[in-house]
């Protein structure tokens, strides 16, 4: 049964429901970030549900953990896509299990809603990424780094692909401005402490402006506490990063963390109406100390992207569902957006944030208007950022 004959039959008489699959991990190194993007994509659904569903049906998810493993997330895609008759799946935080799941979708013509930031370079027409991409987010914090800190830089990193590409777009922009790269260094996906301590003696030795930091999961908590207890002062010399949020700040600790430096679309602090509103509801739902991040924001407002998709679509059917969704706009928790008929990509809100006191993030700069997402970097032009 090809991709296209499932999402009929799956919109069709069956359970009456508009079955969909999820992908997020609750084990592993990834587990945080990754149990945001669920809670935010559960959030959504039981708002839509409560509210009549769409088109009178409501969404039922088939999760799956993949516990932080690629080979899970190709098994469950697979089985997914095969045995559960299901054609789109929200799933996926880092670059690996993306990259992991991501021939299978093409081959059985699914639809993958992707909601993490990633290093770019990638388009595929069975996938709507609404994290940022590199134009959204790196640029503008080198040009905040260069303005505040300084044009000597550290590049650190988990050893996969997200890191490496991403440390390859900073040191080619830090190298176009002047800047200078004073060392790139890599750590295992999960790092020993003692490999995470060679790198922090090492920054100590070279003395840089700023660290740019892309060690992810369990590894990128264990390094900023290393950092600190190596007596390093944020201050002067801040950890910058695309991917720490308030959920790994309040697991190593917002005393160890203030000064540190996050560029990102969205913070729990960002003062929109549809932001007070999403704060409240998820906390109502997950606990008032849960952490309100970036991978719970870009998951939740996805699905409601999806969803008034599927409205006017009326099908599950994959290309139906791509028409309808590319130009679409929604009114995000971080401002208005919208997916580019372009390149699959939306159009997001770049802002950089500095770790406060209270394990939040101040917003130190936002852009005016929400930024056309530019995978490829065909404008790669810095002032443009």
């Amino acid at each position: 049964m090809t991709g296209l004959d499932r999402s009929e039959a799956n919109a069709g008489a069956g359970s009456g429901t508009w079955r969909i699959g999820v992908l997020f991990s609750r084990k592993g190194h990834m587990q945080m970030p990754e149990t945001e993007h669920f809670r935010g994509t559960a959030l959504a659904i039981e708002e839509i549900n409560l509210a009549g569903g769409v088109r009178g049906r409501a969404i039922e998810p088939v999760c799956y953990d993949p516990e932080s493993s690629p080979e899970l997330y190709r098994r469950y895609a697979e089985r997914l896509l095969t045995e559960d008759g299901i054609s789109t799946i929200f799933g996926c935080c880092a670059s690996s299990s993306r990259k992991a799941i991501l021939a299978t979708v093409e081959r059985r013509n699914a639809l993958l809603w992707y909601p993490s930031l990633y290093e770019g370079f990638e388009y595929s027409p069975n996938v709507i990424y609404t994290g940022a991409a590199p134009n959204q987010n790196s640029l503008q914090l080198a040009r905040y780094l260069f303005a505040g800190y300084g044009r000597r830089f550290y590049l650190v990193g988990s050893d996969y692909i997200y890191p490496r590409e991403s440390n390859r777009i900073m040191r080619d922009v830090v190298g176009r401005e002047g800047g200078e790269v004073v060392a790139e260094a890599y750590v295992p996906v999960t790092p020993h402490e003692d490999q995470i301590r060679r790198v922090v003696e090492d920054i100590r030795r070279k003395a840089p402006d700023v660290v740019f930091s892309t060690v992810v999961g369990t590894g990128g908590q264990a390094f900023y506490r290393i950092f600190r207890e190596a007596g390093l002062d944020p201050h002067t010399m801040p950890v910058a990063s695309l991917t720490t949020a308030e959920g790994e700040v309040a697991a190593i600790g917002p005393e160890l963390c203030v000064g540190h430096i996050t560029a990102a679309p969205y913070f729990s602090t960002v003062d929109t109406p549809a932001n007070r509103r999403f704060v409240a509801a998820y906390r109502a739902r997950f606990g008032r100390d849960a952490p309100v991040t970036m991978y719970a924001e870009a998951a939740y407002f996805q699905i409601h992207l999806f969803a008034d998709a599927l409205r006017r679509a009326g099908s599950l059917d994959t290309q139906r569902l791509v028409d309808a969704a590319l130009g679409t706009e929604y009114d995000a928790p971080q401002g208005r957006i919208r997916i580019d008929p372009d390149n699959n990509h939306t159009y997001l809100h770049p802002r950089i944030g500095v770790v406060n006191e209270h394990g939040t993030f101040d917003v130190v700069w936002e852009s005016k208007a929400p930024v056309k997402p530019d995978p490829y970097l065909v404008d790669h032009v810095y002032d443009h950022a």
